[in-house]
């Protein structure tokens, strides 16, 4: 009785996500900086991510953006809006913006 009690209890603390085809998938998934490529931690409160709007042409949003994440070790180093804007230099013409 006792070995089935014990079975239980350590079938109930063990939490799985499970996807529609069966596979097992990851409770917590990383970032990564968009500028370093570092992986941002989970502990690094001073990240930041970052969505940029697309625009058609005549200046309205069109439901598009870019996700930018940006570590905290680059915005201590205050680093944060040179790497924003180049990265957004470099994305801009692969999604048709001016």
């Amino acid at each position: 009785a006792d070995a089935a009690l014990f079975d239980q209890r350590e079938q109930s603390t063990h939490f799985k996500m499970i996807n529609a085809e069966g596979e097992n998938v990851d409770l917590y998934i990383p970032r990564k900086c968009s500028w370093t490529n570092r992986l941002i931690e989970a502990k690094d409160h001073a990240s930041v991510q970052i969505n940029i709007g697309h625009l058609d042409q005549s200046g309205v949003y069109n439901g598009k953006y870019t996700t930018v994440a940006l570590s905290g070790f680059v915005r201590c180093m205050g680093d944060g809006d040179s790497a924003t804007d180049l990265l957004w230099q470099k994305k801009k013409a692969g999604v048709g913006q001016a």
